[in-house]
Order: structure tokens, then sequence, then C-alpha cells
């Protein structure tokens, strides 16, 4: 196991100068795309808000001293690149502050974050931010599935090498169809998860991690002459007053006797989301432990079938409870991501954990899931619900397309 990774419970909670730590977790209110607030908004615009909303949370910090910029987004053109790091100049970042983007399909957020996390433990900087954007209005539809190959790749005889490029809604009822999990269980997951969202947004549970963001609006019919100028301030993809009753009306949306529908999958949303890092020996040096608010324990990655991709936290989780040295009665609150009900009803009863602590706010069937921005939401969300609570271990985690599990542990200050 790496040097730089505290096991134990007991050594997890010490305060350790070498400790990766949390100055602040921002993101952007998630919207609907094609329909939410955000619909007009560019990837990299969303971006720019948070980084600098990071800037402005953290005025004692001179932005010259951050050291590198990790942004996860999966459907960017030119992998976002490029106009991420514009994006990072226009607000303020300095030219020394290097920039890249990170694609690992739906964990893309929570890999950039954990790249910031691994280049501060082994001392390659002191500073970082980690994060993720997705505008999903723009980008997705064609390129969320390649639609050339090399022929030799098309006609693989390695059905998992042909499955990596299913359809994510089909590799939910398999795991629907696999594992038992029934229609009603789903529906009553979704309804769930939108009612936790709508009580957390009711009384004000979002506030300190979003950060408004202003931006164009067309309304429909979209004549360009009539662009108005909004301020978007929530999540606009919950509804309230859901029922298991009102999502069993729903149709099957991938195949004709499925069991997924768009009321329990998660919503193909809109937003943006960053992370202020550093070593807690340089925020010492620098008189800002005052600000830190949690530290990043350990991060783990599996694999898993392509076709049942879903399945990806019940495989990781252990594997992060193992490498950390923790177990699953550690754990006060779990993030884990809604892609489809199907999955996440699975995931909570193959790793037997209660489901009363799993995204206590709401997850993606509810707020939305911006691929790319994902995992930095749902960090974003969960630290501020770690301190409410009093909790003091938290883990991140979701599946992958392709065929893969994310997790990372994170610990509240």
């Amino acid at each position: 196991m790496a040097g730089f990774i505290q096991k134990g419970v007991k050594n997890i909670l010490h305060k350790n100068p070498n400790d990766v730590v949390f100055l602040s977790a921002l993101r952007t209110p998630v919207t609907r795309s094609k329909k939410g607030g955000l619909r007009h908004a560019y990837d990299h615009e969303m971006l720019a808000c948070v980084l600098k909303a990071t800037l402005d949370k953290n005025p004692n910090l001179d932005p010259a001293k951050i050291q590198d910029i990790q942004i996860g987004t999966v459907l960017s053109e030119l992998g976002g690149s490029k106009a991420g790091r514009m994006a990072s100049l226009h607000v303020g970042y300095s030219p020394d502050t290097a920039f890249q983007t990170v694609n690992r399909a739906c964990s893309s957020g929570l890999a950039a974050i954990t790249g910031i996390a691994h280049s501060i433990a082994v001392g390659q900087i002191d500073i970082g931010v980690g994060g993720g954007m997705e505008s999903m209005t723009r980008n997705y539809g064609s390129r969320a599935i390649p639609t050339q190959l090399w022929n030799e790749l098309k006609d693989s005889p390695v059905k998992d090498a042909k499955d990596c490029i299913m359809s994510m809604g089909l590799t939910a009822e398999n795991v629907a169809e696999r594992y038992g999990v029934t229609r009603q269980e789903q529906d009553e997951f979704a309804a769930w998860s939108h009612n936790k969202a709508h009580k957390a947004q009711q009384e004000g549970l979002f506030d300190a991690e979003i950060v408004p963001i202003t931006t164009r609006w067309i309304p429909e019919p979209e004549v360009p002459e009539n662009e108005e100028t909004i301020t978007v301030t929530k999540d606009d993809g919950i509804r309230a007053g859901s029922t298991p009753e009102k999502l069993a009306g729903m149709k099957p949306a991938f195949k004709p006797d499925g069991s997924s529908t768009a009321g329990n999958s998660s919503q193909v949303s809109d937003g943006a989301a960053a992370a202020l890092m550093m070593r807690r020996s340089t925020a010492t040096e620098l008189g800002l432990t005052s600000s830190i608010i949690g530290k990043w324990a350990g991060t783990q990655v599996v694999g898993c079938l392509p076709d049942e991709m879903g399945v990806g936290p019940a495989v990781v989780i252990p594997k992060l409870l193992e490498y950390t040295g923790v177990s699953k009665d550690d754990i006060g609150i779990w993030e884990i991501n809604e892609a489809f009900a199907s999955q996440a009803v699975y995931c909570v009863k193959k790793l037997g954990i209660d489901i009363n602590k799993v995204n206590p706010k709401g997850g993606a069937i509810a707020l939305g899931h911006p691929l790319g921005a994902t995992g930095g939401r749902q960090l974003a969300s969960l630290l501020p619900e770690m301190e409410r609570q009093g909790q003091e271990l938290g883990v991140v985690s979701m599946c992958i397309g392709t065929g893969m599990g994310m997790a990372s542990l994170i610990v509240r200050e």
C-alpha cells in the first residue's frame, strides 16, 4: 500500500502535516439538460463560475500559489482543455497554474480530485483545484457513443469489448434482471430521492455548496432577439411530491418490457464543481488552517463487466474499505451516484449498508448527473452534510460507463 495513505480509523482521523485537505468544495446549481436554467450556458462558462467562486471563498490565498487545476469532463469538444484553460485565466488564475482535463466517464470529477490529491501527497505540488464540468445540453447525443469505430473492434469476438458501447439503460436493465431488483423497488427509491432532495432544498441545505451563476436565457420558442440574463440559484430537476404510484405510470425507457424509466433513472443535466486542496502543512504555513473543512483519505477504482456497469460501487467500496482499513460501520454518510435506481438499490443491498445513510439530500435521480461534474457535486454535497450531522467519515462513489467503479474516503475536519 502506498506510504502516503494512513490506514485505520484512528490514524485517518489524526491530523498529520502531510494530509491532503479541502478548503472549499463548491458547485453550480445542476439543471435539466435542454430545459433547465443552464441550457444556454457553456461548460467552460459554468467552470469559470466555480473557479472564480473558489478564489472568492479563499481571499487570503494568492492565486499564483495554486499550481495545478484538474477538471473532469466527458463530452466537451476537444476534451475541454483549451476552453477550460482559457476560463481559468479569464477569472484570475495565474499563467503559471497548470491545467488539464480528465475523462474517466462518470467518475471524471472524482478522478480529477484524486489526481490533485495524489500530486499533493507525493510532493509534486502543494496546492491545486480539482473538479468537473459538463454541458449535456450542448454535447450529449452523438458524442455519448462513438459512431465511428475500427472495424475489427466493431466485430470483436470478445463480448466484453463490444459491451463497452451498450446503452447505459440496457446495463441498468441487466442489473435489475440478474439481481432481482423489482420495478416497485426502483420507483420507491426514485421517489425517495426526489423527496429527500426537495426537503433539503426547502430547508436551505444546498445553499452553502451552491454558487449562483448569471447566464443567458432565451424563452421558448427560441428567438435570439428575446435573449435575457438570468441568475440560476438552485437545482431545477427536483420533482416535489413524487410518489411510487406516480412513477409507476411511466413507460420503460430502454426496452419494451423493462423496468428502468425516465423517472427512476438519473437526469441528463448541466453543471460544474470545484474543490480547493492543499497539504495541511502548507495551510499551516499560509495561516489557513481555520479554513480546512475536510481531507481526502484515499481512492480506489476497479473494473467490472461492461454490461452491468452499475454494480461498480458494490465492487469498489469493499476495496476502498480494505485499502484504508475502515469498516462500513465507520462510515456516517454514503454518497453513491444514482445512475439508475436498479443499480443503486442493488449496490446498497449488496454492500449491506444502512440505506438511511445513503444520499441524505437526494442523489442523481433528483439532482441530475452532469457526467464530468458529478464527483465534484457529490463532494460539495457531502462535506456540509457531514458537518451538519456531526459525521466523521463519508464515502463518494459511482459506477462508470464501460464497466468500473470508483470510490473515495472523505474525512470531516
